[in-house]
């Protein structure tokens, strides 16, 4: 792997650096975070091109076991829980307008959920308790903790078939698979304990439920933050705007997560070969995107085919596969997109429809 590349995968800290310079600006200054994320790295996309370079045979184990990279990702999440606490803390002892108040959360969002939430993942399927626990870390600051559950168990199991609610199918809006996505993976999420727990012979309201640890682990830290700053604001009343700043830049960071899954599988379907029983999970059941950019800020999730087929493969050494389906953009255009359905079908059903074509003629 080239220098270049090793150093492109520091570029998601430019994003709290760009956010902490928008705080003490105030104003309409946090604008610079969603303008630099959805525009600004778009372009640069278009003027650097895709990177479709695998890692050779002889290198592969070498670059899976360099621990710079596993250190860039164990980094973050001291990184993002400081970041949370901080705007904590700058909420709670600065004034800010409802403008500000709004578009800070909405900047702090971009930052939990677009590459938080995308180093959670990474983190979460590694076979370290290290990696695991600082996962866990980053989805309690976005208040989405079922997600360790639900992606590991569910939708790698079930991905691209009826069965997972993170597959959206063909023709089906953003609006309409949001809900889907959210509530189907929360309740996934507490049927795959209760199935787990079930064969301990233990009920699923037992300690050892991971989905009551997490719902308490969550509480625990939403209060403690409230409390803290209100007293730290002199305790005159409890501080509900802090919560539901935290609630808001949770919101913002859980659904960049789920256009992003609507973006993934976006009408891809795997074969059924028995009543219930569908083939293995193919390189051809993700859509793939290679922008050189967009890759480096998302530590190579576009490489979502090889990621699938091989889930604990650590991100420097995902392939891309010629033979997946490939998104006509990063996936920070294509979550705008999918943003205008109209839009998205025009643009997306085409080219699922050919590459169906082609497929169905092999």
């Amino acid at each position: 792997m080239t220098l270049t590349k090793r150093l492109s995968f520091l570029l998601c800290y430019v994003l709290p650096i760009l956010t902490v310079f928008a705080e003490g600006i105030g104003g309409l200054s946090y604008l610079i975070v969603p303008i630099t994320v959805f525009i600004l790295l778009p372009v640069l996309d278009l003027f650097l091109g895709r990177d479709t370079s695998n890692p050779t045979d002889t290198n592969f184990l070498k670059l899976q076991n360099d621990s710079y990279f596993r250190y860039l990702t164990e980094t973050w999440a001291y990184v993002q829980l400081t970041f949370v606490i901080w705007s904590i803390y700058r909420i709670t002892l600065f004034p800010h307008s409802t403008i500000e108040f709004l578009l800070f959360a909405i900047a702090v969002g971009i930052v939990t959920g677009g590459v938080g939430i995308t180093v959670g993942h990474e983190l979460g399927h590694k076979n370290t308790r290290y990696e695991q626990f600082l996962s866990k870390v980053i989805y309690m600051t976005v208040c989405y903790m079922h997600f360790y559950i639900e992606h590991n168990r569910g939708h790698h199991t079930h991905v691209s078939t009826p069965n997972d609610p993170a597959s959206s199918q063909k023709n089906q809006s953003f609006y309409r698979f949001y809900p889907q996505t959210v509530l189907g993976a929360y309740k996934s999420a507490w049927e795959l304990e209760k199935k787990r727990l079930s064969k301990l012979g233990l009920g699923v309201l037992h300690y050892r439920n991971e989905m009551v640890w997490y719902t308490v682990v969550t509480i625990f830290f939403l209060t403690t933050m409230v409390l803290l700053g209100s007293y730290f604001s002199g305790y005159q009343g409890i501080r509900l705007d802090i919560l539901g700043f935290l609630l808001l830049q949770s919101f913002v960071a859980f659904s960049l997560l789920e256009l992003t899954n609507y973006i993934e599988h976006y009408g891809l379907k795997r074969n059924e070969v028995t009543s219930g029983k569908f083939e293995k999970v193919l390189p051809i059941h993700s859509w793939n995107q290679n922008y050189f950019v967009s890759n480096a800020l998302l530590f190579q999730l576009q490489r979502h085919s090889d990621h699938h087929a091989n889930a604990g493969r650590r991100y420097q050494a995902l392939r891309h596969f010629e033979e997946a389906p490939q998104l006509p953009f990063g996936y920070e255009v294509m979550i705008l997109i999918a943003l205008f359905p109209p839009l998205w079908f025009s643009m997306m059903n085409p080219i699922l429809e050919s590459w169906e074509k082609k497929q169905s003629t092999k």
